[in-house]
């Protein structure tokens, strides 16, 4: 299940937000309404009594007049215009009594009262009427939304780094140290953290770039003196000194080629070159690697496998099984067996006396210097990790076990 982002999230929050504030505008608006008219109806259903008494008991136009100034009314003197007003104003509220009946009449600009009774008809127009507050509230409401939509384009123009930033890192994390992290000029944690990141990234590659120069020093130095060496062993007499001083020389100058890859290795900083090799030839490449006899190793396969690995690690993994099976074992002999689930070391011998994982760190033993494992395990591992696969041991009837499991996963 794929995890959700911060971005994702922020903009759920952003979403749900702008929502609430929809639905909240939306009742608030529509309980300012029903108040509004309540209290517009309640005021002209006061004023057309009091307006119907004053024209049927209290007909006396001083006194009619100085009422209609306090509520603010005024009479509509051209008939024409009060005729058109009444048919074409909504009515939105009438009242009939003994006295006369009462209209209440609005638009969207004005409001009348025209009221009438066994004498009289009156239309008036309400010159205190104030439309009702859909304006502004609606400019609320937008100055509300709008506000979030700006903090909501802030909030991720302010974390946009941040996905540049894990783009970066998983390509550092992968090993891939050409990255490059823009330093941020923001007062923010973000910008501390990428400035932190880049700062970091330049140190590392300053000290990568120490390390390879000082690995190629060190192959550059050794080459001319075995080179040297190879040469003056071609030079002497046929015979069984000259085979081991040539067989130590290229053991030396395997060593060397191996020695940067198993460096990278060991740091993490590789990218593997897989291809699809079969398991016969990446093991005949192990043998001539560890430079054992084929007759100490036996070789027992249920099936042809095909490995998607790196040829040149993947060898380097067996050839190490095969030089420490071969180093502790008590007939010098290494048994591989290989199925589609996994490839077995087998090798007589005593049982380790600690845990495999004591044994997976470099120059690890078992009290002895001399019979130190040295970076053979710890290899190994580090190869299998890269390839997703998983060492592990066991001891059962004077056979020490190793297993690299998980070959399905690699299978071509």
């Amino acid at each position: 299940m794929k995890k959700s982002s911060i971005f994702s999230s922020i903009t759920f929050i952003f979403i749900v937000a702008a929502i609430g504030v929809v639905f909240t505008f939306i009742l608030f608006f529509q309980y300012d309404k029903e108040q509004y008219m309540k209290n517009f109806l309640n005021r002209y259903a006061l004023m057309s009594k009091s307006i119907q008494y004053q024209l049927v008991f209290s007909p006396d136009l001083k006194d009619f007049f100085k009422l209609l100034k306090e509520y603010h009314m005024e009479p509509v003197k051209d008939i024409k215009k009060a005729l058109k007003i009444i048919n074409t104003t909504p009515i939105v509220f009438q009242h009939t009594s003994a006295i006369g009946t009462a209209l209440i009449l609005k638009n969207s600009k004005n409001a009348y009262l025209y009221v009438t009774t066994k004498k009289y008809s009156l239309l008036l127009k309400d010159k205190s009427y104030k439309p009702n507050r859909h304006l502004i509230f609606g400019s609320i409401f937008l100055s509300v939304l709008i506000l979030i939509i700006m903090a909501y384009v802030w909030t991720i123009k302010k974390l946009l780094p941040l996905k540049k930033l894990k783009i970066e890192i998983d390509k550092f994390a992968s090993g891939n140290l050409d990255v490059q992290v823009c330093e941020l000029k923001n007062d923010d944690e973000i910008a501390d953290v990428a400035n932190a990141f880049s700062n970091a990234v330049k140190q590392i590659k300053r000290l990568n770039s120490s390390r390879i120069l000082f690995l190629r020093n060190i192959m550059h130095e050794l080459k001319t003196p075995i080179t040297k060496g190879r040469i003056t062993a071609e030079m002497l007499p046929e015979g069984k000194n000259k085979e081991r001083l040539i067989s130590v020389f290229e053991k030396l100058q395997n060593l060397i080629e191996e020695f940067i890859t198993i460096e990278k290795v060991s740091s993490g900083f590789i990218n593997l070159e897989e291809s699809s090799f079969r398991l016969i030839d990446i093991i005949d490449e192990a043998i001539d690697l560890a430079m054992v006899d084929k007759n100490q190793v036996e070789f027992i396969k249920t099936k042809e496998l095909n490995l998607k690995v790196d040829f040149k690690l993947f060898s380097i993994a067996i050839k190490n099984m095969i030089d420490n099976a071969i180093k502790y074992s008590s007939d010098k002999k290494v048994q591989i067996i290989a199925n589609d689930k996994a490839i077995i070391f087998k090798n007589r011998g005593e049982k380790l006396k600690r845990d495999l994982k004591e044994y997976l760190e470099p120059f690890t033993s078992d009290g002895n210097q001399k019979d130190s494992f040295g970076l053979g395990l710890y290899l190994v591992d580090n190869i299998l990790r890269a390839h997703k696969l998983q060492l592990l041991y066991n001891y059962k009837d004077g056979w020490n076990i190793f297993v690299f499991k998980n070959i399905d996963k690699i299978l071509n």
